[in-house]
């Protein structure tokens, strides 16, 4: 089974890659565009976005979640395991920033218990859950690191694995080759567009939705566990 087998060289050296970006470069940044605070127009629209593919994703999970274990993978700040555990849910949240984790356990209500980490959402460890959510959290992967990852997921799971990804297009292939031209050190881990088709040949797929406000584009597929 996939989630027995070790990641990829190119999925540890993607994972490695965030971790440095948003621990040493990134996390004011993410701190202001998951707020209410002021932001660029074009940031605004990043923020629109997220917003609208959180609430996709959520509504997607049962409105009561009470006696159901949700793994947030990837949770940044931390705004749908808050969510989530607000339904009723036992919540694990694990992302590979530790400062972003900072950041959400202190945002949350203690009375929500969530159990916030700082490591691999593909660890073992972690136990098995009744859902999976991974937004935005795997678009920095390679498509066939994408399809491992949720393979892995998915067989720890009963129900559904949620996860978002970049669809492929030209100008999301066009901002990927401009993006070449900076350098490493000036710019964020590049995000992979991938078609959906690839996604749905590997994984099969139930409900999916695409979201587009600005220099958002992200796109939400549901595979069942």
């Amino acid at each position: 089974m996939m989630a027995s087998a070790a990641p990829s060289n190119s999925y540890t050296e993607a994972r490695d890659r965030l971790e440095a970006y948003f621990d040493r470069t990134a996390v004011e940044q993410w701190k202001a565009l998951t707020s209410d605070a002021p932001v660029s127009r074009i940031r605004a629209t990043v923020r629109a976005g997220r917003d609208r593919m959180r609430g996709v994703l959520l509504d997607w999970l049962p409105a009561d979640m009470r006696g159901l274990r949700l793994l947030d993978a990837g949770c940044g700040t931390g705004a749908l395991a808050v969510e989530a555990a607000a339904r009723g849910a036992e919540v694990t949240a694990i992302d590979v920033s530790g400062q972003l984790v900072a950041v959400a356990r202190e945002r949350a209500p203690k009375s929500l218990g969530i159990d916030w980490q700082v490591g691999d959402m593909l660890s073992p460890a972690l136990g098995r859950f009744d859902h999976v959510v991974a937004m935005d959290s795997l678009i920095h992967y390679a498509a066939q690191d994408m399809i491992a990852a949720v393979e892995a997921l998915r067989a720890r799971t009963s129900g559904s694995v949620l996860f978002t990804f970049a669809p492929s297009s030209p100008m999301l292939e066009a901002m990927k080759f401009v993006g070449k031209a900076f350098p490493r050190g000036d710019r964020s881990p590049a995000i992979a567009p991938v078609r959906e088709a690839v996604l749905r040949n590997a994984l099969g797929g139930a409900r999916t939705e695409r979201v587009s406000a600005g220099f958002y584009t992200s796109q939400a597929l549901e595979v069942l566990g």
